[in-house]
């Protein structure tokens, strides 16, 4: 039985490796490690009640707390992930192709995030995202 614990536990820690950003598998991952453990020193019907236990407690107490991290509030980033949010205006007509916009008092070479989207000099977008050292933006 203990195998088989080591053995799920690994591929949850693959699977939470593989999927980014919905830290679910991890916890499970852990749950299946303290399941192994309980199983060398009980037996198999221990180990389960261990593993539903400490799955139930990990997802209940890691998980929050790996959320919360992963969704920075906007002070909390640096660099160019502080400038997803803001508003830019454009300087030079922004499309897929490119243009020109001024954030805050920084001038970024820009592209319409949408395909098709053109934005004349003047209009206020939002910055979408940073590719490089071009602004991604959309009304």
């Amino acid at each position: 039985m203990f195998v088989a614990w080591i053995v799920a536990a690994v591929l949850l820690a693959i699977g939470e490796v593989l999927t980014p950003g919905l830290f679910f598998l991890g916890p499970v991952a852990l749950a299946a490690g303290a399941a192994a453990v309980a199983a060398v020193f009980a037996g198999a019907i221990v180990s389960v009640i261990v593993f539903i236990v400490a799955a139930l407690l990990s997802l209940a107490v890691l998980r929050p707390i790996a959320r919360s991290h992963i969704r920075m509030p906007a002070l909390s980033r640096t660099g160019t992930d502080a400038l997803v949010g803001r508003k830019a205006v454009v300087t030079r007509q922004v499309s897929a192709v490119g243009g020109r916009v001024r954030i805050g008092g920084e001038e970024w070479s820009a592209r319409s995030y949408l395909d098709g989207e053109i934005y004349a000099e003047g209009s206020t977008v939002d910055v979408v995202r940073i590719e490089g050292a071009t602004a991604l933006v959309a009304e």
